[in-house]
């Protein structure tokens, strides 16, 4: 629960501060890192309530941590992501994250807005007052995200005020409708208006010269879109922050680490945008991108600087970022410092485990029917004959952006088929917030799935079913196991369901242990690595092929949509 900061609390923290008193905790004889300015010290870090109130000295604590053998960073700090993408509650996720030493996450509750409007977002915020790291909310600013797709719910400027002047709100997130923007929308502009004030979440992907002049003109001022480093130099010149992210699919860490200079750590900042279970307990999650920047030549003052001050500062998170007298008390205790290995966790003062989350009040689940359609038919996906190439959305391993490629498909029956020697699946949006019976029908390159299907009910932005597949049967069972589930993963050949995962909460969640969501998507992996499947991580990958703000080429429950063009394309002829 929050700490008071009143007389007496203050009372307390000097007396202890000053070694008059004994403090709350004492991380004795640890070698605290300064990211101010790189060095080393060692010293006891003394600890009142969720604040630190001493440091360069001795202090007694009435609990006390061996910090012998230990480096002491500050907590880490994860500038954007979606929790929803973790397929975990936030709750979950804080008991997966939090020993990573992230002791801050800002995220952008984005993905259950587009399910379930304000609702989505109080969900959030509730939880967000329960979790034992401190998790912050940025409110979602595009929902829909565009006009050509179905969502499930609609926020304008008049939903999002109730919640501006909540304690763990920090501003507008991520404004990924930049061309509205430059087109001076009225409802955009109503937004950007409400928040000049605050901070906006900036989402430019390509952006750059006079355009993205104009985009910041709006008072914008970070960007975690930015996938190489020639674009990230720009905004940076411009004024920006540089989110550097590394997520399950959009992977930026290799493209941007070369920007990561000691004239520029203080304007770059880490997120991860979008990772799950699987990828986190492989890999880790801010921890393992500070080791692999370390390990390409990376200052380390310059990695976890990234990772916690110039984060801080970007987002006018004044109590954090740095370890000292009246900082928040988020400290991850280091067993391997280049390494980045963290052994345990200081989190407003609380030392992260068992017993902290034990002690929390779990907010109860919603949206457990969200998953509004009925089963569909193999016909579904029948695509008719057209004249013409067909508009192939070409996926490219590790990133979202896709290309818009041109291909001679084979025709029977008066219907256009997918082709296996050329990698190209069919690819349907199945519409699932509101009866419309939509399906959008087109055909994707890239997966390298020889038979099957795989689909999900996590497709950016709107969260309808998007499936991807090799022959119309699969593509069928594999639906139809999501609608039955009420949401969720599936891997389907002809004769039936291979894995699966339920996704119960609005179609994004389970309601299950991270551990056991890992399990799911071990055997959902090896699934689809069976069809063929030669993406790493192939559901996220679908989960993006309807995004309609990422370029170039997308598909929706309306059709395949150009990006670039911002408009449908008729596949009438």
């Amino acid at each position: 629960m929050p700490v008071h900061h009143d007389e007496a609390f203050l009372a307390q923290a000097i007396a202890a501060g000053a070694g008059e008193q004994p403090a709350d905790l004492v991380i004795k004889d640890v070698a605290m890192f300064s990211v101010v300015d790189g060095t080393t010290t060692r010293t006891d870090i003394a600890v009142v309530g969720d604040r630190i109130v001493g440091t360069h000295g001795e202090y007694d604590g009435k609990e006390q941590i061996d910090g012998s053998g230990l480096t002491a960073v500050p907590g880490f700090i994860d500038t954007h992501l979606h929790v929803e993408s973790s397929l975990v509650t936030p709750f979950e996720f804080d008991r997966c994250v939090l020993p990573h030493g992230v002791t801050t996450a800002i995220c952008d509750p984005h993905e259950i807005a587009n399910v379930l409007g304000a609702e989505g977002i109080r969900y959030f915020l509730d939880s967000s007052l329960e979790t034992v790291m401190d998790l912050r909310v940025n409110l979602s600013s595009c929902v829909p995200a565009t006009a050509f797709e179905t969502a499930g719910a609609c926020l304008e400027i008049k939903d999002l005020l109730p919640f501006r002047g909540h304690a763990k709100v920090i501003g507008l997130a991520e404004f990924m409708n930049f061309p509205g923007v430059l087109a001076r929308d009225p409802k955009v502009l109503a937004k950007l208006a409400a928040f000049q004030d605050g901070h906006i979440d900036g989402h430019a992907p390509l952006l750059v010269g006079m355009g993205l002049n104009g985009y910041l003109a709006a008072g914008i001022r970070t960007d975690h879109e930015a996938t190489n480093a020639e674009e990230a130099l720009e905004k940076l010149a411009k004024g920006m922050t540089i989110l550097m992210r590394e997520g399950s699919v959009s992977k930026d860490l290799e493209a941007l680490a070369p920007i990561l200079t000691p004239d520029v750590s203080a304007f770059v900042a880490l997120c991860t945008d979008d990772r799950n279970p699987l990828d986190i307990a492989e890999e880790g999650h801010l921890d393992s991108m500070i080791r692999r920047l370390i390990a390409k030549g990376i200052r380390p003052l310059d990695a976890y600087r990234a990772a916690s001050w110039s984060a801080a500062n970007a987002f006018g998170l004044k109590d954090k970022g740095v370890i000292a007298p009246g900082k928040r008390a988020d400290i991850a205790l280091l067993s391997d410092f280049e390494d980045c290995r963290v052994a345990k966790v200081i989190c407003g003062g609380v030392i992260a485990g068992d017993e902290a989350f034990s002690c929390r009040t779990v907010v109860s689940p919603v949206g457990l029917d969200s998953v509004k359609v009925a089963a569909v038919s193999a016909e579904k996906f029948d695509i008719p004959a057209r004249n013409s190439e067909a508009d192939v959305i070409g996926v490219v391993p590790g990133k979202i952006i896709t290309e818009h490629l041109k291909r001679t498909l084979p025709v029977t029956g008066g219907k256009t088929l997918a082709d296996l020697d050329q990698d190209v699946l069919k690819v349907a949006v199945v519409e699932r917030h509101k009866g419309t019976g939509n399906i959008g029908l087109g055909f994707v390159n890239g997966f390298g799935m020889k038979r099957g299907a795989i689909a999900s009910s996590v497709g950016h932005d709107s969260h309808n079913i998007c499936v991807v597949g090799a022959n119309e049967a699969a593509m069928a069972h594999a639906v139809n196991r999501v609608i039955g589930m009420k949401g969720g993963f599936a891997v389907a050949d002809e004769t039936g369901v291979m894995a699966d995962l339920a996704l119960p909460l609005a179609g994004l969640m389970s309601l299950e242990p991270f551990e056991t969501v890992k399990e799911h998507l071990e055997e959902l992996r090896a699934a689809a690595k069976s069809l063929g499947c030669t993406l790493a991580e192939p559901f996220l990958q679908v989960a993006f092929l309807p995004l309609p703000v990422i370029p170039h080429l997308k598909i929706t429950d309306f059709g395949v949509f150009d990006v670039n063009k911002f408009e449908l394309i008729d596949q009438g002829s």
